[in-house]
């Protein structure tokens, strides 16, 4: 077996369709069949009939149903992310293939549950079955190519203990060190091992993927992680890769992040988590260069997006405070800070009409702080870190409304209409 994460999910799934199958066919959903004639009958002299269950075909007319599974999707983008579908298709007959990705790694879940309930009248789980299917598939599309793994620690988060892996789509995962099956031993033998990102790239044997492929898909799961929710979460500087069930080889990676208290993702949000990793990945913006002027917005949220990041990664909340206003002057205050629209502005944003004025008096004293920083004092006040954690969750919100299209990207617009909507009512009731 050359991807765990693939039969995995394609176990799930597999469960889960032969159960709403075996509920439609309990609500009166008959399944059709074909009478087929055999030798039979003593020196075969007299034929025999019988009927067999045309499964596919009853497969084919409940898409909608499957389709609509919560474990479709996950094994979907899977095996979108494996490739060499091709192959399997041309092995099950298929004479034309459609070039999309996911449109082929829909006619693989189709073909891949008839051949595990062929001949079948019921859809109960037959795990001989299933791997004699999946071995199948295996065989097609890897034939001529191996399997390239790499993993790294991924720190400041925990997943519930039920789930052991957590597939993220396009070969990337969160898997318990302990759950992978030949794991580096450094990190199964710590005291509490840690959860590592593994990702599997299956491709011609000439042509391996390079450091820089996995360090990049590797930042945009810390990136997503960072913009959904509120924690310190890094990647260790070293992981390591094999091929196929090859050794493991180190592999610098890089400092990325301060790790802080475990945050644990429930069960609940982990559908959540992975629409997230793979919206994020999708809409992650590209500073524009050599293209004239951006009025788009899309070049400063790049900006504030990378300081954003650079604030995570400080070894002290307070060292991160000028990152955090540096975006926050990307997106809102364009005229510079000598303008001082920067509190009124964000108060517009990220605060309730009744709160505005409490919003931009706390973003002023952090104004007022970023001189004790820029210094390299650390401010003798009290609550301080406090103070930079709120400018940074108000940050993070905005980039995350940005990057999932509820806000547009001309922040610094958005917030000037909100104040002279708030002016109108407001100069009506001088006069």
């Amino acid at each position: 077996m050359r991807n765990l994460t693939l039969h995995g999910l394609l176990e799930a799934f597999t469960t889960d369709a032969g159960m709403r199958l075996d509920l439609a066919a309990a609500d009166g959903d008959e399944i059709p069949f074909e009478v087929v004639q055999s030798d039979g009958g003593r020196n075969g002299r007299i034929p025999l009939y019988c009927y067999r269950p045309l499964t596919g075909e009853f497969i084919r007319a409940r898409l909608g149903l499957l389709v609509a599974l919560p474990t479709y999707a996950p094994v979907a983008r899977t095996l979108e992310g494996v490739g060499g579908l091709e192959a399997y298709l041309r092995a099950r007959g298929h004479g034309r293939i459609p070039e999309a990705p996911r449109e082929q790694a829909d006619e693989v879940l189709r073909d891949f549950l008839a051949r595990v309930f062929e001949e079948r009248s019921d859809f109960a789980f037959d795990a001989d079955r299933f791997e004699t299917a999946y071995l199948e598939l295996e065989r097609a599309i890897y034939e001529g190519r191996c399997v390239t793994e790499v993993v790294a620690p991924l720190l400041g988060i925990d997943l519930d203990p039920r789930t052991d892996e957590l597939a993220l789509g396009d070969g990337l995962s969160i898997v318990r060190s302990t759950a992978l099956a030949g794991a580096p031993a450094e990190f199964t033998g710590q005291d509490q091992p840690p959860l590592l990102l593994v990702l599997r790239v299956a491709h011609d044997r000439l042509q391996q993927p390079s450091v820089s492929y996995a360090r990049t898909r590797f930042r945009r799961v810390l990136t997503a992680l960072r913009l959904f929710e509120r924690g310190g979460y890094a990647i260790g500087p070293i992981g390591h890769s094999r091929i196929d069930d090859g050794p493991w080889s180190p592999m610098p990676l890089g400092a990325s992040g301060r790790p802080r208290l475990l945050k644990l993702i429930p069960s609940a949000s982990e559908d959540e988590l992975r629409g997230f990793c793979n919206l994020i990945a999708r809409r992650l913006p590209t500073a524009a260069r050599g293209r004239g002027p951006d009025t788009s917005g899309a070049g400063e949220v790049a900006w504030a997006l990378a300081r954003f990041e650079m604030g995570c990664e400080r070894v002290a909340p307070f060292e991160a405070l000028t990152d955090y206003l540096l975006a926050l002057r990307a997106l809102l205050e364009p005229e510079g800070p000598s303008s001082g629209r920067l509190a009124q502005r964000l108060s517009m944003i990220c605060a309730a009409p009744d709160a505005r004025a409490a919003l931009a008096e706390r973003v002023a004293h952090a104004i007022s702080l970023e001189r004790a920083v820029i210094a390299g004092l650390a401010p003798a006040q009290t609550g301080v870190d406090t103070l930079v954690e709120e400018i940074a969750e108000h940050l993070r919100a905005i980039l995350r409304d940005v990057l999932c299209g509820h806000l547009d990207a001309d922040v610094r617009g958005v917030a000037d209409e909100l104040l002279a909507e708030a002016a109108g009512p407001a100069a009506a009731a001088a006069v």
